[in-house]
């Protein structure tokens, strides 16, 4: 009861988000970025509809589409979400917080590429045209980014026939933004640091790693190429913060170490996810 009780907040949490990205910047500078959120602009500017209708019934439509094509556990985790968002962004005022439009584009599509990435993270959705995607992935075989490339193009060109190619291109960069802003809430925030060591002076390192900054170690066993001498090659996983610390240990014991570092977007395991102390 309480997980659900909390990914249901999640999900009313991403939709506020998404309703203020929507009512408060990017619709007051006619910024269509795609989506039913950005058809919905489109239709409220060019016949009329108020957009939280416009919301209602496509995503109703949706919702049948997705219970037919995709089945029951796919419809319940789109529901909430998909029925939410129009009644939320029927209660958000609809204010121009900011009069420059780069400003508002940018400030409107992070909120929206956080929100999103909330709902995916509790496998969640808000309809629109997100659900179009997996009906092609699953009976055409269609790559979900071809298919969402593809509805969302639609509405991005649309900005042509009914506002100006200003908001054509601003479109267009709220899109990347919100990708951006996606990738880097779902990877981001998690980043860590993976460090390949070879030294003569292993153990010392090894036994600094492991006791000064409490991350395990892994040895592989490693063969030379060119002199086809065998030596000890200490892997590690540790947060950005002790990079440097680690940095220190290695110069301290051996300035001529060889070290390979790389950034990695997310580590699973024991003193990461679950249960504290060293890997």
């Amino acid at each position: 009861m309480i997980k659900w009780l909390k990914k249901l907040f999640y999900i009313i949490l991403a939709i506020f988000f998404m309703s203020i990205a929507l009512n408060m910047f990017l619709a007051p500078h006619n910024i269509a970025a795609g989506g039913f959120t950005g058809l919905a602009i489109i239709l409220e500017e060019l016949l009329g509809f108020n957009r939280s209708v416009v919301l209602l019934i496509g995503n109703a439509a949706i919702l049948i589409i997705t219970f037919i094509f995709l089945g029951k556990e796919v419809f319940f985790n789109t529901f909430i979400g998909a029925m939410l968002l129009p009644i939320v962004i029927g209660f958000i005022p609809r204010i121009n917080l900011v009069n420059d439009t780069m400003l508002a584009m940018i400030v409107g599509s992070v909120l929206f590429g956080i929100a999103v990435s909330i709902l995916y993270n509790n496998k969640a959705s808000s309809g629109g045209t997100s659900i179009p995607p997996l009906i092609l992935k699953k009976y055409f075989n269609l790559n979900t980014s071809v298919g969402l490339f593809i509805t969302d193009g639609i509405v991005v060109i649309l900005n042509l026939l009914v506002f100006s190619v200003d908001s054509f291109f601003y479109a267009i960069s709220s899109i990347f933004i919100t990708s951006a802003t996606m990738s880097y809430f779902e990877s981001g925030l998690n980043k860590k640091k993976l460090v390949y060591i070879i030294s003569d002076m292993s153990d010392s390192i090894k036994n600094d790693i492991l006791h000064v900054i409490g991350r395990g170690v892994t040895i592989v066993p490693v063969i030379g190429a060119y002199n086809q001498n065998e030596k000890q090659m200490l892997m590690v996983t540790l947060d950005s913060k002790n990079y440097q610390q680690l940095t220190a240990i290695v110069n301290k014991y051996d300035e001529k170490a060889f070290m390979i570092t790389d950034t990695v977007s997310d580590v699973h395991g024991r003193g990461f996810t679950y249960e504290s102390g060293s890997v």
